[in-house]
């Protein structure tokens, strides 16, 4: 190869070098777009996309799914605490069974309960440890997406 040839050869080459360098930094810059827990629409959970309803303060949280007459596959109910804290919940004025779980503050399954009939009240359920997320969804949910302790959920 001679020296004009080897000239433009050398110039792509730096060329493409900084694309790459230059993707790579537009990629960790670029500020992303959050989901702010109290904006969020969806749940993804066990490979499924829940569609929820948020309960954010006192009011809605003490009301939750009572006296609803039922719930699709695809929806829930998403309850987002201050901070964590020991949330334990009951089936006051449920006309159907749910599961429910509990969620950590970093987005991790940390208890369980499934098939919660409305038949339990004035029974409580809920884990020992705090969690920030309480997700009620359709009774079975847990047992048919193979549902576990430690499994991730993203908020969307």
């Amino acid at each position: 190869m001679n020296k004009k040839n080897s000239k433009p050869l050398i110039k792509n080459i730096i060329f493409s070098i900084l694309i790459v360098v230059g993707f790579f930094l537009i990629q960790n810059y670029i500020p992303k777009k959050e989901i702010k827990e109290t904006n969020a629409q969806y749940v993804k959970i066990a490979g499924q996309k829940i569609k929820v309803d948020l309960a954010l303060n006192k009011q809605t949280q003490e009301q939750g799914l009572s006296g609803r007459n039922s719930l699709k596959e695809n929806e829930g109910m998403l309850f987002v605490f201050e901070k964590p804290s020991h949330n334990l919940f009951w089936m006051k004025d449920m006309n159907f069974p749910i599961d429910m779980i509990w969620i950590s503050e970093d987005l991790h399954v940390v208890y369980i309960k499934k098939d919660a009939k409305p038949e339990s009240f004035p029974e409580s359920f809920g884990p020992d440890e705090n969690t920030k997320y309480v997700l009620e969804v359709i009774s079975g949910f847990g047992d048919k997406n193979n549902l576990k302790e430690g499994d991730g959920i993203e908020l969307l």
